[in-house]
């Protein structure tokens, strides 16, 4: 019993931990990756001691800056309302990567654990259950900050995201039915199949389109350019006008977290979760575990260098997902609000449904 406690208190740390890390240094990586856009430099003034480390001091110094800011909530503003919206707006980001397997299951004093939180049949409904509650988030800050600015910034918000929350569940319905299973550690294993032998069964082969609805949507859901129509940056206007220090930074690590949190799931349906191709383990290839490519070769490795190696490719895959997040919203210019809607209800959705539609058909058809 104090075995099982002691793994999932382990779990959880280490999923809190790497999505804070991840979100605080995302907000570097994007000030990095704004000025080679841009031609800059970038942030590099704040030090300590004179160490500058290409600009990471400056992240640390915002975030003082921040612990140290007035807690500001306007004079005729619901003052519970207005403390309650960031918790809205971040908590359930955290709780949408509990389902997200992050490595393989390994043994342990005698028992087999996984990598995961939460292993439960209904992990894709959990997900866009929890995501959609940080809707309240963005429409309770700007109902609460009594300004005009700010409600409608929280409708914008709400719209948007609702919007795209339907499209992030369409686009979803397709992997679901290519493998069988609302559950993410099951998908992840059924992307570690062969077409012919060679191909992986990732996600992004068999339902592409899938993730090219999934990927849009997903950086709506984010609020951030060029799906940024809640706020505008240039005007200091949107849902969080009336926030000041630790408050405000909830939501700026939220949106950050969400990215981490949603590059996790891609990461888990569309591309293979942890799995390296031709990488298998001992269960998996009868006591050979090791790299065993398609034209005979086999590198033999020991179980737990395949745990790491798998948990690595994890964080790998993560890591290129997050970056391409950063690159689009530093390419594309946003949209226009009829854009944003558009795009939504009468160009992704019916794709969507078509999608469905095409790979309910070709299951039949492959099951006769």
């Amino acid at each position: 019993m104090l075995v099982d406690l002691g793994i999932i208190i382990g779990k959880i740390a280490f999923v809190l931990v790497n999505i804070l890390n991840g979100a605080g240094i995302l907000t570097w990586v994007e000030r990095k990756q704004s000025a080679l856009i841009s031609d800059r430099i970038g942030a590099n003034r704040a030090s300590i001691l004179g160490i500058r480390l290409l600009g990471l001091v400056n992240s640390l110094a915002d975030a003082v800056k921040l612990i140290f800011k007035e807690d500001f909530v306007p004079p005729r503003g619901l003052r519970v309302v207005h403390f309650l919206a960031p918790i809205f707006a971040m908590g359930p980001v955290f709780l949408t990567m509990a389902v997200i397997p992050f490595g393989p299951p390994v043994e342990m004093f005698g028992r087999e654990f996984k990598l995961q939180i939460l292993d439960i049949d209904i992990g894709i409904l959990y997900i866009l259950a929890f995501g959609s509650i940080a809707v309240y988030g963005a429409m309770l800050a700007g109902w609460a900050s009594n300004s005009k600015y700010a409600l409608l910034g929280g409708m914008r918000a709400s719209a948007q995201m609702i919007s795209y929350e339907i499209i992030l569940g369409l686009s979803l319905i397709g992997p679901i039915l290519a493998f069988g299973t609302m559950e993410p550690g099951a998908m992840v294993n059924a992307q570690n199949q062969y077409l012919w032998g060679w191909i992986p069964t990732w996600g992004l082969v068999v339902q592409p389109v899938a993730f090219l609805l999934f990927l849009p949507a997903a950086m709506a859901e984010t609020k951030r350019a060029p799906f940024d129509m809640p706020e505008g940056e240039s005007e200091i206007i949107g849902f969080a006008t009336e926030y000041s220090g630790m408050r405000w930074g909830m939501f700026f690590l939220g949106e950050f977290a969400e990215i981490v949190v949603l590059a996790g799931v891609m990461t888990a349906v569309f591309f293979g979760g942890y799995h390296v191709p031709f990488l298998f383990d001992a269960v998996e290839k009868a006591g050979q575990a090791g790299f065993h490519f398609p034209w005979g070769m086999y590198i033999p490795l020991g179980e737990w260098t395949v745990v790491i190696l798998r948990m690595l490719a994890f964080g790998a895959k993560l890591a290129i997902l997050m970056w391409l997040q950063m690159q689009i919203r530093w390419t594309f210019p946003r949209f226009r609000y009829d854009q944003l809607m558009r795009v939504s209800w009468k160009e992704m959705m019916p794709i969507a449904l078509v999608n469905i539609a095409v790979t309910g058909l070709v299951i039949l058809w492959l099951n006769k």
